[in-house]
């Protein structure tokens, strides 16, 4: 049996576009002398859909699309992820894939386990499935599991627990081989957790397991591919991550060697930079622009949009004002050469500072204190977004999830953008993250190191005031980042995160408080690439008028 793994990147709703990219897959497969070819999940639509599954004619165009590849590629057998309407379900979808072959559609696969954790929320449009699909082909028994009928949740630190099993249901049945077409979206570490999940299910199994996932970007959500082929609980095969591909292979037959798996650091750095491509790309942006602050969020979001972009597509805007240190706008002209930035521009913000403080004088007296900071931030929002419109350029926010989760941030001001790159990058990380792009320049295809060293190693400083340094207002980042990582990523209680970060119960009540408070903010930020396990975000809808005390007496 040869299988062709289609590590495919669809957008979402373009549905005669994503059957093209399929078919072109399909044509590699039957070329190779492929028996069957797997796509991901819902590979006619992408993922996720969401509330696009409302719109009429969408699931009709993915059954149209599936009976025109089944007869045009009729001696090959194809398993393509779809939504379909099923009459008389509590819900009008399924999430399924549909086994075509013979020129004809001759069976559904219809996804059991529907996640609604975390970005998941596929119990609002589908009806899960009642049975596993099995089938026969050159002459061995098949199955198919769909994402979360294989991952149950292992993936995502057993968020959930389903009575169905379907993977015990496929060895049941005496299965010699599962394909799990998935759409997982990437979480640091979690790859290393499929790669232990198929080699588990795979023992279990006495069998194969072929798992093929989705790759690319879609909105907020990263996908890194890797689709692998485990043995008897031996991982035999991966297919290269964030990037598309087509590989035939033998899943009965051993010998292949996985590929490497990259560290912590290379694979944020790929998610990253697909994430950006991704966004821009399936929004009709070929260009994007920053400001340049000369600090190291500001550094480390040029050098990823260069990377991700080209760098001639980047421009960077410094907005200096009278409290901008001469270092920190030769640091900010440095980045810009040391990436070759298409476009460079300095707009000094003082006369607009200036004017926004006098036309509001009648209304509030000359803004003073942290009203006057914000002014500067948003005079430079307001002329970086003056520059979007004018241009078309994506605009990037370079706030990190440390800024994010306290609120060290300002609205309609350097929050403004389509895009957050780093938002789910403590900024601990970010630190880490340009430290090892400057040390890997080289391989990453940069000609120097990217990441100027004294944007790195100087106090970091919104420079709204003379001598500012975040320090002022926040405790070191090394201590902020503890505790958002105990309450935002890991649900921690507050005894438990005083303890790890080590600070007395009033001072991580305050940071907590500080942290609920500025929900309101993250509600009106950019959308922001996830990256770790619990992002800002879709993925952690929290009220914005909530009552509970975190300091509250439950004895």
């Amino acid at each position: 049996m040869r299988v062709a793994l289609a590590q495919l990147d669809p957008t979402v709703g373009d549905v005669d576009g994503n059957s093209r990219r399929l078919a072109k897959a399909i044509g590699e497969a039957v070329s190779g002398g492929a028996d069957l070819v797997v796509a991901p999940e819902l590979a006619l639509v992408g993922y996720p859909p969401r509330d696009l599954l409302e719109r009429a004619g969408l699931a009709e165009a993915c059954r149209r699309e599936a009976e025109r590849l089944a007869a045009e590629f009729p001696g090959i057998a194809l398993l393509v992820g779809m939504p379909r309407a099923v009459s008389g379900d509590p819900r009008p979808l399924r999430n399924s894939v549909a086994l075509l072959r013979g020129g004809r559609v001759e069976a559904f696969a219809d996804k059991r386990l529907l996640p609604s954790y975390d970005v998941f929320d596929e119990d609002r449009f589908f009806t899960p499935g009642t049975a596993s699909l099995v089938f026969e082909l050159a002459g061995r028994r098949c199955g198919v599991a769909i994402c979360e009928d294989l991952w149950q949740a292992e993936d995502a630190g057993g968020l959930r627990r389903y009575a169905a099993d379907p993977v015990g249901e496929l060895a049941a049945a005496g299965c010699e081989v599962v394909f799990a077409p998935s759409a997982s979206p990437f979480v640091r570490g979690k790859h290393a957790l499929h790669l232990a999940r198929l080699a588990r299910v795979s023992r279990r199994l006495g069998g194969t397991v072929v798992s093929v996932n989705q790759v690319g970007a879609n909105d907020e959500l990263v996908f890194d591919g890797g689709s692998a082929i485990a043995r008897r609980g031996a991982i035999e095969h991966v297919l290269p991550r964030f990037r598309e591909s087509v590989a035939i292979v033998d899943p009965a037959v051993g010998g292949c060697a996985p590929a490497d798996e990259p560290g912590e650091a290379r694979e944020v750095f790929e998610a990253i930079v697909a994430g950006i491509a991704g966004y821009a790309r399936k929004t009709g942006h070929r260009r994007a622009l920053l400001g340049l602050s000369g600090g190291l969020d500001s550094a480390l979001v040029a050098a990823l949009a260069a990377k991700a972009l080209g760098a001639g597509n980047v421009r960077g805007v410094l907005l200096p004002s009278r409290f901008s240190s001469e270092g920190s706008r030769r640091d900010a002209r440095q980045s810009a050469r040391r990436l070759g930035l298409g476009r460079v521009d300095e707009l000094p913000i003082e006369s607009a500072h200036a004017a926004f403080a006098a036309t509001l004088e009648p209304a509030i007296g000359m803004p003073a204190g942290v009203v006057d900071e914000n002014l500067q931030s948003r005079a430079r929002g307001t002329l970086l977004m003056a520059i979007a419109n004018a241009s078309g350029e994506l605009l990037l926010s370079t706030g990190n999830k440390s800024e994010f989760a306290v609120g060290y941030a300002t609205l309609y001001g350097d929050m403004n953008g389509g895009l957050a790159p780093i938002g789910d990058l403590l900024k601990t990380d970010a630190y880490a993250l340009a430290r090892w792009m400057n040390e890997h320049a080289a391989s990453l295809g940069f000609t120097e190191p990217p990441i100027p060293e004294a944007s790195i190693e100087k106090a970091p400083s919104a420079e709204l005031r003379p001598d500012q340094t975040d320090q002022d207002s926040l405790p070191p980042y090394e201590t902020l980042d503890a505790v958002v990582r105990g309450w935002v990523e890991a649900s921690k209680s507050v005894e438990e995160i005083a303890s790890d970060a080590s600070l007395s119960l009033e001072e991580t009540r305050a940071l907590v408080r500080s942290i609920d408070r500025a929900e309101f903010k993250r509600k009106q930020a950019p959308p922001i690439l996830k990256l770790s396990r619990r992002a800002f975000g879709r993925g952690r809808p929290m009220p914005l008028a909530g009552a509970w005390r975190i300091d509250r007496d439950d004895g």
